[in-house]
């Protein structure tokens, strides 16, 4: 496949040379080629103005967005004589020549000015590759940032997206997303300079003060037994309404991404047990009864490296577990050796990626495991599978990865669960920043060629379980468990019986 892509000379930036390259490192892709246009419209120097203003308040660089100099480029300019069968118009310049043209839109509408605007006005666009005979979209991502309100970081996060969302329309693995828009017009009004430069200012100068005042993040974990019969969270569709119990922690360090497992007829809850001193988290375990826990979480398993998110099952009349070790570029899998104590390494699953919260569950007579991958942006909008006949592997990936780029439901959140015939998977919504909501997909489609989800419910925080996040949901036996955030002040009082 020769793919065409158009550019204007003086707008040449980082994200264009990232698309070359994941271009070329597809074997579908025989050539890519560059043929430079003019005449485009030229982005709106407002907006220029205020990511340069958010760049220099926050020190960062330019990122994928920088200029770069065409000359990198030009050695693209021709493949013989061979007419492109895809052309990629990234400039709007409106040119078909008879060959199948491809353009993108943010929120439904054409142009840069559309995704700066977006961003601007604090909303992570629906992203579209549309085919420009027909308006059919071709493929369709929500990319996401991790911190969606620093402007130059959201921008450099969704750019990465925009690249591996190209790259499945050019090469027919046509990632969707629900919903064509976000329901927003794209004239959003644009701050002004000094305007945008005063509410960023406020905005870090009340960040700096929190985390001066309190360690952050801090997350906590919720609890509680349900009674049989009783309905669950995947039944009402809400946790504000139930009491939950927070596991207690003593500031210092923060209990995470719970994972309670019900075994030989005790309930046990494994957690991210993060200490602020260190900076790293460890797997820690507490045995848990309707009347709380029975002592304070101790670890189990501890690497050079941090640890969370540690998905339990049992397989093949043993238990095991598969902690998130990204920040190793790895996926780990253990067997417990003395339950739930000792944990030793069976194999490395996978490697030479950065992947998050690997979930995986046993259906139609195999293991399937979800996971988001890091492609040079968020590390919670593009979802890949794997499938394998055993837990210990090997493991295949899914041959359309990734099935989905979309920061409100790709992440992982939790345990799949099959409820009346269904397929439910929690998951992040972080559309408004990491951790903060959670959603409910149903799996509507999961076979060797593709994946479909549709949205169930969408789960705040509020009510019973106050806070400004919520991030997990899990449940064993009768213990369902979720977490969120909680304030950890630096000076804390100590009690009056320590006093003197």
């Amino acid at each position: 496949m020769h793919v065409q892509i158009l550019l204007r000379r003086d707008q040449v930036r980082h994200w264009h040379h990232d698309l070359v390259a994941a271009l070329d490192a597809r074997s579908e892709v025989d050539a890519v080629t560059v043929a430079w246009v003019t005449g485009s419209r030229d982005p709106d120097p407002r907006l220029e103005r205020l990511l340069r203003a958010d760049r220099v308040l926050h020190r960062l660089p330019a990122g994928r967005w920088a200029g770069v100099a065409p000359g990198l480029l030009d050695a693209r300019g021709t493949n013989g004589d061979a007419a492109p069968d895809v052309t990629l118009d990234l400039v709007e310049a409106g040119r078909h020549d008879g060959v199948r043209t491809l353009g993108l839109t943010f929120d439904g509408h054409p142009g840069d000015d559309a995704l700066l605007a977006a961003l601007t006005a604090g909303r992570l666009p629906v992203v579209a590759v549309v085919d420009r005979a027909d308006g059919r979209t071709v493929a369709s991502g929500r990319p996401g940032s991790e911190l969606p309100g620093l402007l130059p970081r959201a921008l450099d996060d969704v750019l990465a997206g925009v690249v591996t969302i190209i790259v499945a329309a050019v090469t027919d693995r046509g990632v969707r997303v629900d919903g064509a828009t976000n329901g927003t017009a794209a004239n959003d009004a644009v701050q002004s300079w000094p305007r945008r430069v005063a509410t960023t200012t406020a905005h870090a100068g009340i960040h700096g003060l929190y985390r001066r005042l309190y360690r952050a993040p801090h997350w906590r974990v919720g609890w509680r037994f349900v009674d049989e019969g009783a309905d669950d969270v995947l039944d009402l569709g809400t946790v504000t309404t139930t009491p939950w119990n927070r596991l207690p922690d003593d500031g210092y360090h923060f209990y995470a991404d719970p994972f309670p497992l019900l075994h030989d007829g005790r309930h046990h809850l494994f957690v991210e047990d993060f200490d602020h001193r260190v900076g790293r988290g460890v797997v820690s375990v507490v045995e848990m009864t309707p009347e709380g826990p029975t002592g304070t979480p101790y670890p189990v398993l501890e690497r050079p490296y941090h640890l969370s998110y540690p998905w339990v099952g049992e397989d093949e009349g043993e238990l095991w577990m598969i902690p998130e070790s990204s920040a190793a570029g790895t996926l780990e899998l253990y067997r417990a050796v003395a339950y739930p104590d000792r944990w030793e390494h069976v194999a490395t699953l996978l490697e030479g990626a950065e992947i998050s919260d690997a979930t995986p569950f046993h259906h139609d007579g195999r293991w399937w495991m979800t996971a988001t991958v890091r492609h040079g942006g968020s590390f919670s909008d593009t979802l890949h599978l794997w499938h394998a006949d055993r837990l210990r592997g090997p493991w295949t990936p899914h041959a359309a990865n990734p099935v989905l780029v979309d920061i409100a439901t790709a992440r992982p959140a939790g345990r799949v669960v099959e409820r009346d015939g269904r397929l439910l998977r929690p998951v992040q919504d972080g559309r408004t920043g990491y951790g903060a909501a959670l959603a409910l997909a149903e799996i509507t489609r999961l076979d060797d060629t593709a994946f479909e989800q549709r949205h169930v419910a969408s789960l705040a925080p509020g009510g019973t379980w106050g806070g400004s996040r919520l991030h997990t949901l899990n449940r064993a036996g009768r213990l369902e468990c979720i977490d969120g955030s909680a304030r950890s002040p630096r000076i804390r009082r100590r009690p009056a019986a320590e006093r003197t």
